[in-house]
């Protein structure tokens, strides 16, 4: 938010006798010069979300949340927003799930008449607004109004605004007051209203891309009845009031439900606009599940389980968007490991928009605690630095498009090792060359056919052989050996070796190839498959 942001009462009060948040974002937005790419806004084409010349645009974000008390976002008493901005883009995000609160938009009062200063007040945030003065003194006098879009937009980042609640605050059990349409702090008539000025608001931002409805839509009575009305009026409400920006729906059940869709489709007024978002994390498939389970068998489960629920919606045509997933990056959440692996193989391969949860280092003020930390957060404590490069890095082979219009289409694979985000590549361009992990983004032309044979075209062809032992290195040559996938995954890479035993491809503490025996294949629920987990896609 620039220093010339007005900040005189009379102006304020004119502002509201016309259309209060739109006149006062308009003076706002005179003053801000945005670099921004030229192909907006983006639009759908089938199962893809597109750009004007009807190239793909790979929805590859991060949850930046604004929908607490305070109604700040998040960070901002850490580091100057333009630098969570730059560092948004340097590990390789090219959008944002911004969170707000219905009452930012319906309530005047908390809008208009409460200071960023005034709010870290009412909740004896002293330090965090000492903060504030630091590094982002221009918000300190100003509406809380989220300056946070403009910073985004000089950097090239793009934005999807998330309802995430009604009141601010934290989300979400099946007992908050705001779950459903019709629950005591969710009327649908206000929320509507609110969506209408927050889309009015941002009409001429070009790099506010998309509305996200309502967040996790849950309670005792949710159905799906009600979910028609309701999410199809907000969306003619919201494209009417905004016809650039994508409108996106989320499902029953914390959005981990979308079933109900697939017999009857919603009928809206406009076209290729629509998108429809997910949830998944590891707790959404029941707690204690991943560590009761053989991983290969419930990850196989799994699968079928987020086809049913959601991605069928590909199939049918529509964007599919994974608006939130994410674990505890510190390692010790034992389901969450598992869960991930089993999601970024299910991701990869599906080439899917996504949304991980989520940038904040540190809360300001969290469930009525002070400085919380994010535990899945993907920045630091300071939002200077990575939280967990690691798992930066397991993200990095989604982040990027594979697939889709105007996509360069090489026929050639990718073989994705989730557990490290790595890919399988040749030590060396010799022909006859061991195999290790690296990065993805190497252009190793693999492909997958006749007769099972896993080879590297271009140059010298050849593929990988069986002529190995238990423990030693994998490597290519011209004696091709078969490679079954196996195991209900279907992520496992097995061959028999010169010694007629079934082995599958591993990786060792070097990152370099080995023949192991397959392990964890079923039954055993103690068993860590996930260094020979191999997705090819």
């Amino acid at each position: 938010m620039c220093d010339s942001f007005p900040k005189t009462k009379s102006v304020i009060d004119m502002a509201k006798t016309i259309f209060p948040l739109t006149l006062l974002l308009s003076l706002l937005l005179s003053s801000i010069s945005l670099t921004l790419a030229a192909d907006y806004p983006l639009s759908t084409k089938s199962r893809w979300i597109v750009n004007k010349s009807g190239h793909r645009v790979k929805l590859a974000c991060v949850n930046w949340p604004s929908h607490l008390k305070p109604v700040v976002a998040e960070g901002l008493s850490s580091q100057p927003m333009d630098s969570i901005s730059k560092k948004i883009k340097e590990m390789g995000f090219n959008c944002v799930r911004l969170t707000w609160p219905l009452e930012l938009m319906i309530n005047d009062t908390l809008a208009f008449n409460v200071t960023v200063k005034q709010s870290f007040e009412r909740y004896g945030l002293d330090h965090e607004l000492q903060g504030i003065y630091i590094h982002n003194p221009s918000i300190v006098n100003t509406p809380l109004i989220n300056a946070v879009v403009y910073s985004l937009g000089r950097n090239d980042v793009m934005v999807i605004l998330d309802n995430h609640k009604t009141v601010p605050g934290w989300c979400c059990s099946n007992d908050d007051p705001d779950a459903f349409f019709g629950d005591p702090k969710f009327n649908p008539d206000l929320w509507m209203l609110g969506l209408k000025k927050m889309a009015t608001i941002f009409m001429d931002v070009n790099n506010v891309i998309g509305m996200s409805l309502r967040n996790e839509l849950r309670g005792y009575n949710h159905t799906a009845k009600d979910w028609y009305t309701y999410m199809q009026r907000g969306a003619e409400a919201v494209h009417g009031s905004n016809p650039n920006v994508l409108v996106i729906l989320s499902g029953l059940d914390f959005d981990a439900d979308l079933t109900f869709l697939k017999d009857r489709p919603v009928n809206l007024s406009f076209k290729k606009k629509l998108v429809l978002e997910l949830h998944w994390y590891a707790f959404t498939n029941g707690t204690g599940q991943w560590k009761s389970h053989n991983v290969n068998d419930f990850c196989s489960q799994i699968f079928t389980k987020e086809h049913r629920t959601g991605g069928f919606l590909l199939d049918q045509g529509f964007p599919l968007f994974l608006s939130e997933f994410g674990t505890d990056q510190r390692g010790g959440d034992f389901e969450g490991n598992r869960y991930m692996s089993c999601m970024l193989a299910w991701a990869a391969e599906k080439d899917i928009d996504w949304a991980v949860w989520a940038l904040t280092g540190v809360y300001y003020f969290r469930e009525g605690k002070r400085g919380v930390v994010e535990a899945y957060g993907m920045l630091d404590a300071n939002w200077h630095h990575v939280h967990n490069h690691t798992y930066l890095q397991r993200l990095s082979v989604i982040q990027p498009p594979h697939k889709g219009p105007g996509i360069k289409h090489n026929h050639h694979k990718k073989i994705f090792h989730p557990l490290t985000g790595l890919c399988l590549v040749r030590k060396s361009p010799c022909y006859e060359s061991e195999l290790t992990l690296g990065p993805c983004t190497k252009d190793e032309p693999w492909s997958y056919s006749h007769g099972d044979r896993l080879e590297i075209k271009g140059g010298h062809k050849s593929c990988v052989e069986g002529e190995t032992s238990v423990g030693r290195s994998v490597k290519l040559g011209k004696k091709c050996t078969k490679i079954k996938r196996i195991s209900a995954t279907k992520m496992h890479l097995s061959f028999k070796n010169n010694d007629g035993l079934l082995v599958c491809l591993d990786v060792d503490s070097d990152n370099n190839i080995v023949a192991n025996h397959c392990k964890c294949l079923t039954g055993d629920i103690s068993c860590e498959p996930a260094s020979q987990w191999f997705k090819i896609f």
